[in-house]
């Protein structure tokens, strides 16, 4: 069960970014990995928990049965509580870093990030907005938790394992709100006009929830092209030469997000030298 919730399908999203993180402080690539599959694991028992039928009640998840369609209900609970284990398990051991304060270091903020203070408070939020109101600010806080602390964590390791001083942290610290809130808008839109085909889980559920989501509060971004409606047909020629424009422009931003050797990341200091914050 444990293997069928991590292995195959997924963006990896969050393990990248702990090795795009510990690149820029040179952290040894072996090292990097193991706090990537710890957050990983963590990332994908909150999916398992996400889609049980007492939270988001979920069939599909990265287009195959979720865990405990797979299995059982009692088997993705003994799923989450071991891959919950393992993560901790895994930075607390000498092979991830030969200082032990980096190590305690690490589980403290993975356990802040994924705790009440961080993902578990932003998914209590997220079952309350199914019979809440929630304005704009809370649910920016309710996704900066939910979605936002794991993201955070993944930058902040990297700092960590680089043993980068706090004050230094804090140009890693707004990059990964800004994606967080980045990728849940992105998210949001795809629950409104994706398929489950092309995002390989079920669509259209924070409607039917009647939740509150960026999407919900501020509108779908409309395309481009109806700018030029005004102009009627005189800008179909224009319109035309957006569309690969646009295409190319989104494997472009996706690149720099997903890739570790992005040139967000290629002007990295020495370790241990203050990042600049102007």
């Amino acid at each position: 069960a444990m293997r069928h919730a991590v292995i195959g399908g997924g963006k990896r999203m969050r393990p990248l970014l702990v090795v795009a993180a510990c690149d820029l402080f040179h952290v040894d690539r072996e090292r990097a990995l193991r706090v990537a599959i710890a957050i990983e694991a963590v990332h994908c028992y909150s999916l398992i928990h996400d889609d049980l039928p007492c939270m988001d009640d979920d069939d599909l998840r990265r287009g195959k049965p979720t865990v405990h369609k797979a299995f059982d209900e009692a088997t993705a609970v003994l799923a989450v509580d071991s891959l919950h284990a393992l993560a901790f398990d895994v930075l607390s051991e000498a092979a991830t870093h030969e200082d032990p304060f980096a190590r305690v270091e690490l589980v403290l903020e993975l356990a802040r990030a994924s705790g009440p203070a961080g993902m578990a408070g932003g998914q209590m939020m997220d079952l309350t907005a199914e019979h809440a109101a929630f304005d704009i600010g809370a649910t920016t806080r309710l996704q900066q938790l939910k979605t936002g602390a794991l993201i955070g964590f993944c930058l902040e390791a990297g700092a960590i394992m680089g043993r980068i001083p706090d004050a230094a942290r804090t140009p890693l610290r707004g990059y990964a709100r800004d994606l967080g809130l980045a990728f849940q808008i992105a998210d949001d839109l795809l629950d409104v006009e994706g398929t489950a085909a092309n995002t390989g889980k079920a669509v259209h559920k924070d409607a039917a929830a009647g939740k509150s989501t960026f999407v919900s509060l501020l509108g779908p971004v409309p395309p481009i092209s109806t700018r030029l409606l005004p102009f009627g047909g005189r800008c179909s020629s224009m319109s035309r030469t957006c569309r690969p424009m646009r295409s190319m422009m989104n494997s472009k931003v996706a690149a720099v997000i997903f890739w570790p050797e992005s040139t967000l990341f290629r002007s990295a200091p020495p370790a241990g030298d203050e990042l600049r914050t102007e």
